[in-house]
C-alpha cells in the first residue's frame, strides 16, 4: 500500500485500469491475479495466469500452405478478439510480439498482458540504446532498429515508434511525421504478425525496407514517394499471400494491406480484419448467428500500454540501479542508505501505539522491540512493519532493551526500578518473562539506565547507583561489578573484549571483559556542566560518544582525534556503520556523518 500510495497518479491510474479490465474473465485474455508485494527485494508484482502451452507462433512460421488456410483463419480470429477485448477496455497495446499470445490446453489463443508489458519495455531499450537526447538518427540507425526488433519477433507501428523517440529526446532525420496513436495502431500489428507468421523472412526483410522509408522519407514533402513504395510494397505483400493461400484470400490480401497504410485513419480496424477472417470459415449468408456488439471506440480515450508509465516504471529503477553500480556504491548497508536519502528514495513509516516517550530500540530474529516510559516493550514486524505483540510486566518506566541472537533468541529490557527482564522472541509470544530479578533496591538510585550483552553469554547494566554489573543470562546471578563513575552509568557498549562506559559525570571508562580491571578514562578534562555522556557506539579501535551539548567526540586507539558540535539539542542515540556515523538529537533530526 505504501508503493502505491507513492506512485504518481497517472501510473496508479494506469494500473488500476489494467486491474479492474482483467482480474475477472476476460475473452482472450490471460486473467490478471493482482499485485504480489516482495518485501525482500522491495519491488510491487503484476501477477497474472500463464497458458501451459505458451508460445506457438515461432514454430508456425511459414508452415501454412492452401490446405491450412482454415487452421491460420481460426488462428488469426482468436488473436483478433483478444485484441478487440483490450480495446473494449480502452487499452491500446502498441506493440506485440510473438510471445504475447499464449495457447491453452484445448488449443485456443490468449493475449498475455504481463508479456505485452515486458514488450514494451523492451522496445524501450531498444529505442533508448539506439540514439542519444537532443541527437537526430538516419536511415543507418533506424535500418538497425527495426533489425533488433525482429530478431525477438517484436512489432511496433511507425506512430508508436516515433513516440517513444520524441519522449528520449531522439528526432529523426528528415522526418515530420506526426500521426496520434489509435486503436488502428494494433491493427498494424496484428497485420505484421499474420503476414510475418504466413510469410516468414521474406516478409521480414521487405517489412524493415518498407519500416526505413516511411519513416526516414516520409514527410509532407515526399508523399507521393511513401504512396508509391507503398503500393510496391503491398503488392509484393499480396503476391506472397496469393502464393500460399490463392485467389480465394484476395479480400484478406486487401484489408492486410490496407492495415499497413502510413496513417491509421486509413487503415481498418482490428474488427474488421476479424469479421474478414471469418468469412474464410463460415460464408456471410451462413453467418447468422454472431453479431459483435460494443466493438466502437472511443479514440479520445485509449491509452496505449507501450508509451504508458507501466512500461517505464521498470526501466526508471534500472537506470538508477546501473548508476549505482557505476559509482561503485554497494547495494544495500549505510552508504545505499545516505545516498536515497540525498536522492529521495528512502521511505519511511510511523510505527505508531506507545504512549509516552520511546526510550531504546533493538533488532533480532526479524523483530524491531522498543521500550518505553509507557512501561512496555513492543514487538513490530520487520517484514510488514505491523505491530506484533506487546511485552507487559514493568511496574516502572523500561529504559533499556537489547536482543540476544542465540540459539534461544531472547529480549532483554531493564526498567527504573531496577528489573531486569527476559523475553523469548519465539513464536507464540508468551504473556510472562522466560526470567526477571532486581538490583537491589536503594531508593536514592534511579535503577537501570542501560543494557548491554557480551558474546560469552553475560548482561552488562548501567545503573542510577554509578555502577556497571555483570549478570549471567542463564541464572541471573550478579558475577560481577565495576566501579568508578562518580554519576549514572547512562551508556555502555561491548566491543572486541572491551567494556565502554559513558557516565553523566562526563567520562567515558574501558574496562576488560575478563578481569573487570579498568584499561583508562577518556573524558576527565571536559568542563562537566556540558558533558554529560548520553550514547556510545564503538568498532574495534574506535570509539564515538555523544553528549547533552549535541556534540559528537570521536577517539581512535584512546586518542581523541575530533570533537564536533552537529545537534541543537541532547543525542540520545549514536550508531557507526562502516566510515558512516548516523545520530538522532532532541531537536529531531537524525544526521549522517
Amino acid at each position: 500500500m505504501d508503493c502505491l500510495r507513492e506512485m504518481k497518479e497517472e501510473e496508479r491510474g494506469e494500473l488500476g485500469l489494467v486491474l479492474r479490465a482483467f482480474t475477472k474473465q476476460n475473452c482472450r485474455i490471460c486473467r490478471v491475479l493482482g499485485l504480489w508485494g516482495d518485501l525482500g527485494d522491495g519491488v510491487l508484482y503484476l501477477a497474472s495466469e500463464k497458458q501451459k502451452r505458451g508460445n506457438f507462433l515461432d514454430k508456425n512460421l511459414g508452415c501454412f500452405e492452401k490446405e491450412g488456410v482454415f487452421n491460420f483463419a481460426l488462428m488469426g480470429m482468436e488473436m483478433c478478439e483478444a485484441v478487440i477485448s483490450l480495446h473494449k477496455e480502452g487499452l491500446i497495446a502498441g506493440c506485440l510480439s510473438f510471445s504475447c499470445f499464449q495457447l491453452d490446453d484445448f488449443g485456443h489463443i490468449y493475449l498475455d498482458l504481463i508479456e505485452v508489458l515486458l514488450t514494451g519495455r523492451g522496445i524501450q531499450d531498444v529505442v533508448a540504446n539506439v540514439g542519444f537526447s537532443g541527437k537526430k538518427i538516419g536511415d543507418g540507425e533506424i535500418r538497425m532498429l527495426f533489425k533488433d526488433l525482429l530478431k525477438r519477433d517484436v512489432f511496433v507501428c511507425p506512430e508508436v515508434l516515433l513516440k517513444l523517440l520524441e519522449k528520449e529526446g531522439t528526432g529523426v532525420e528528415c522526418c515530420s511525421l506526426k500521426y496520434p496513436i489509435r486503436y488502428s495502431s494494433d491493427a498494424w500489428l496484428l497485420s505484421c504478425i499474420l503476414l510475418r507468421i504466413v510469410n516468414g523472412d521474406v516478409f521480414s526483410d521487405e517489412w524493415v525496407e518498407y519500416m526505413c522509408h516511411i519513416i526516414v522519407k516520409g514527410s509532407e514533402n515526399s508523399e507521393i514517394d511513401c504512396s508509391s513504395v507503398y503500393t510496391s510494397s503491398m503488392e509484393k505483400v499480396s503476391s506472397l499471400l496469393g502464393t500460399k493461400f490463392g485467389a480465394e484470400c484476395v479480400s484478406l490480401q486487401q484489408i492486410l494491406c490496407k492495415c499497413l497504410d502510413l496513417d491509421p485513419e486509413s487503415r481498418s480496424l482490428v474488427v474488421d480484419v476479424w469479421k474478414c477472417i471469418r468469412e474464410l470459415v463460415i460464408r456471410p449468408q451462413f453467418d447468422k448467428m454472431v453479431k459483435l456488439y460494443g466493438a466502437s471506440y472511443d479514440e479520445n480515450v485509449g491509452r496505449c500500454m507501450v508509451v504508458g508509465k507501466l512500461c517505464l516504471l521498470s526501466r526508471e529503477r534500472t537506470e538508477t540501479q546501473e548508476k549505482d553500480e557505476l559509482q561503485g556504491k554497494e547495494a544495500n548497508g549505510a552508504t545505499d542508505m545516505v545516498n536515497g536519502l540525498t536522492e529521495g528514495r528512502i521511505k519511511w513509516k510511523d510505527l505508531q501505539g506507545h504512549l509516552d516517550c520511546v526510550t531504546g530500540l533493538a533488532v533480532g530474529g526479524g523483530y524491531l522491540f522498543s521500550s518505553s516510559f509507557d512501561k512496555s516493550v513492543k514487538v513490530w514486524s520487520l517484514q510488514d512493519y505491523s505491530h506484533v505483540h506487546t511485552f507487559r510486566g514493568h511496574e516502572h518506566k523500561v529504559m533499556a532493551v537489547v536482543c540476544v541472537d542465540e540459539e534461544q533468541p531472547l529480549c532483554i529490557s531493564g526498567d527504573s526500578g531496577g528489573g531486569i527482564f527476559l523475553w523469548s522472541i519465539n513464536i507464540p509470544f508468551g504473556q510472562e518473562p522466560l526470567k526477571k530479578w532486581y538490583e537491589e533496591k536503594d531508593w536514592r538510585y534511579s535503577g537501570i539506565h542501560a543494557l548491554a550483552v557480551s558474546e560469552n553469554g553475560y548482561l552488562y547494566t548501567g545503573s542510577g547507583d554509578k555502577l556497571i554489573k555483570e549478570w549471567s543470562l542463564r541464572d541471573g546471578t550478579l558475577s560481577g561489578t565495576m566501579t568508578g563513575h562518580k554519576s549514572v552509568v547512562s551508556a555502555i557498549a561491548v566491543n572486541n573484549g572491551v567494556l565502554y562506559s559513558g557516565s553523566w559525570d562526563g567520562t567515558v571508562r574501558l574496562w576488560s571483559l575478563s578481569d573487570h580491571s579498568l584499561l583508562t578514562v577518556l573524558g576527565e578534562d571536559m568542563p562537566r556542566a556540558v558533558s554529560t555522556v548520553l550514547s556510545l557506539a564503538a568498532d574495534q579501535h574506535t570509539l564515538i560518544a555523544t553528549y547533552e551539548n549535541g556534540s559528537v567526540k570521536i577517539w581512535r586507539h584512546d586518542v581523541l582525534r575530533k570533537s564536533m558540535q552537529i545537534h541543537n539539542g541532547a543525542i540520545f542515540t549514536v550508531s557507526l556503520d562502516g566510515k558512516w556515523l548516523f545520530t538522532g538529537s532532541w531537536d529531531r533530526t537524525i544526521k549522517a556523518q
